[in-house]
């Protein structure tokens, strides 16, 4: 059978998006091939207004609607705290439970070697230059990227950044162990390690 080639073309699409193989591809395309013309053209419209309604923020590089983004806008932000996350993604992650209320920094990335991503090709020198800005009044960075190897080698270089450049500035990392509702049992070394180092007062 010769598959239309709009129906091929929009397969081949959706396979270049992070997570999508060829049957979920062929399944999303045939969905869409059913729904109400209606419905297909606003979801076509969100598409195309995706990059065009948004923005960079100038500051942190989350992305809004405006620069500086609502966050760096925000006068009940506490100013002198700087999470570093590696995607947008994860400011939306921090955000749902309310209970951070410092500023962000987005590296959208991490350092990965394997892939030719170094230091330059993300945030850092901009994070650098934020935080060593004389008015910029920054107290303490929390890295806040993710516990893979490259999220761990990404903190271990900013944090090495910030001491060498920067001295009475507080340096923190977001706890890592046994997540709520695991059992002890299935977890493996590093994490129970961790679980171990980062135990607090009961």
């Amino acid at each position: 059978m010769k598959i239309p080639k709009a129906i091929q073309s929009l397969i081949e699409s959706f396979e270049k998006l992070p997570g999508i193989g060829q049957k979920t591809a062929q399944r999303l395309t045939f969905y869409l091939l059913h729904i109400p013309q209606g419905e297909l053209d606003n979801f076509a419209n969100s598409i195309q207004n995706l990059k065009k309604g948004t923005i960079i923020c100038s500051i942190c590089f989350s992305v809004d609607e405006a620069d500086p983004c609502s966050i760096c806008e925000n006068r009940e932000r506490d100013k002198s705290i700087i999470c570093v996350v590696e995607e947008p993604l994860d400011v939306l992650a921090l955000e749902k439970n309310g209970k951070y209320h410092g500023v962000y920094h987005v590296l959208h990335g991490k350092i990965d070697p394997l892939n030719n991503i170094g230091p330059d090709e993300i945030y850092i020198k901009q994070l650098l230059d934020r935080i060593m800005n004389q008015e910029s009044g920054i107290k303490e960075v929390i890295l806040a990227t993710n516990p893979t190897m490259e999220g761990e080698a990404t903190a271990m270089y900013i944090a090495k950044q910030l001491k060498s450049q920067i001295s009475n500035l507080k340096i923190t990392r977001i706890g890592r162990g046994l997540p709520t509702g695991a059992d002890i049992e299935y977890a493996d070394e590093l994490t129970l390690q961790r679980a171990m180092e980062g135990r607090q007062n009961y």
